[in-house]
């Protein structure tokens, strides 16, 4: 029953947010920061519970950084909120728009999905990116983050309702989903009717757990196989630069590079090469065997290729032609991004046409998939899935479309 009035409560603050234009939301994301920064003693306070918690219960330190929040941490969130606010409101964008034969005049807008439902694990700013992201662009949001995150949670969201109750934003538009247990998930998951769509941010066995057992529409985001494909003509060291800054520049997310593949014919001069200047910056490289004979590397295993490691590690092939670094890609991928490495363009042109990803680099690093690297500012994920949204998920993608059509007394006879 609490679940239950919490997002009837948000079904209600969607149809009142859904009219409203650019300028009061902004007030309210304003409001929003401010508060933030404003209160920021009290959101440490109870952000140093759950990082004690975390702490007691053995919890690796990377993790608890990733949970840490501080005075700076605050005010880098709450500027993250303003950059939010100077964004160009993409609800009652027209799409598409004609006069019929007929003379109607018909036209396709953005308009807001409704509620929408985040599920995610770990870090606290989330909380607030997604509600400004949500906010932004005409929805209601229900948070559902992690236990170790509660405390911080719980305080950030009051904080945001709190600024929200002197705006013409409502501030049920962002709610924390009540429990800590996983019946509250599943409340969640199965909201059919009140929640319009659920967006799982977090590593595969979330993911996968929200799409398999959820009933609400679900945006598949994050889980990053991502792959760099050395060319026969690439240029090598142009190569090498591509491929440490792929892997090694920020292991830990979803768009680092977790294979490379290096065509047969370069593989002599290229392999030593990237090997050394992996190691340099701490990478173990799992290779095959084709691998193992150009320098020294840890064997590697089939699951090796499918592994999202997030660390600095990397599994690594030698393939035999462009075709059979494709037909890997397609086999252990996970269709975030992939990259390939060469000067010649028909190359280039048959890698991006053949590979099925939400985004392809050709001599770029794969670590430019993401929102703010493409200009959309702020996003949610990084979708993976193929329907209503691929990549970098901005305010446009948290969007959806209705169709308007005006006449002067038409009447239809056929």
């Amino acid at each position: 029953m609490e679940f239950l009035k919490v997002a009837q409560a948000a079904r209600q603050a969607a149809a009142e947010l859904a009219p409203l234009s650019r300028a009061p939301k902004d007030r309210a994301l304003r409001a929003i920061a401010e508060a933030l920064v404003a209160r920021s003693t009290e959101i440490i306070e109870a952000n140093a519970e759950d990082v004690a918690r975390a702490r007691a219960q053995g919890t690796a330190e990377a993790q608890i950084d990733r949970l840490r929040l501080d005075e700076r941490r605050v005010e880098a969130i709450a500027e993250a909120v303003r950059q939010v606010a100077d964004l160009p409101d993409p609800v009652g964008e027209v799409l598409r728009g004609s006069t019929l034969p007929n003379g109607l005049e018909l036209r396709q807008l953005r308009v807001p999905l409704g509620v929408i439902g985040i599920i995610y694990e770990g870090r606290p700013n989330v909380t607030v990116d997604a509600a400004a992201l949500c906010l932004k662009s005409g929805n209601a949001v229900l948070l559902r983050g992690s236990s170790s995150a509660y405390q911080s949670n719980t305080v950030l969201v009051r904080v945001m309702q709190d600024a929200l109750a002197g705006t013409e934003v409502p501030a049920a538009a962002v709610q924390l989903v009540p429990g800590q247990t996983r019946d509250s998930v599943k409340e969640l998951m199965r909201a059919r009717g009140l929640v319009d769509v659920l967006i799982p941010r977090g590593g595969a066995s979330l993911i996968n757990s929200v799409v398999e057992e959820s009933t609400v529409p679900v945006i598949e985001t994050g889980v990053g196989n991502c792959h760099v494909y050395v060319d026969a003509d690439a240029d090598l060291e142009l190569a090498v630069g591509i491929l440490v800054n792929a892997k090694a520049q920020r292991p830990s997310v979803c768009n680092a590079a977790e294979t490379f593949l290096v065509h047969r014919d370069v593989a002599a001069a290229f392999v030593p090469a990237a090997l050394k200047a992996l190691a340099e910056a701490g990478v173990t490289v799992h290779g095959d065997a084709r691998i193992a004979e150009l320098g020294q590397v840890v064997p590697a295993t089939d699951d090796d290729f499918y592994a999202e490691y997030l660390s600095l590690d990397i599994a690594a092939a030698v393939v035999d032609s462009l075709e059979d670094a494709v037909a890997h890609i397609r086999k252990y991928g996970s269709g975030h991004t992939d990259a390939i490495v060469t000067r010649s363009q028909a190359a280039a042109r048959r890698f991006v046409a053949l590979v099925d990803s939400a985004a392809v680099a050709v001599n770029a690093s794969t670590r430019f998939t993401d929102g703010g690297e493409f200009g959309f500012g702020a996003e949610i994920g990084i979708s993976t899935q193929k329907l209503h949204a691929r990549g970098p998920m901005g305010l446009p993608e948290l969007t959806s479309t209705k169709w308007v059509y005006t006449g002067e007394g038409h009447l239809r006879t056929s």
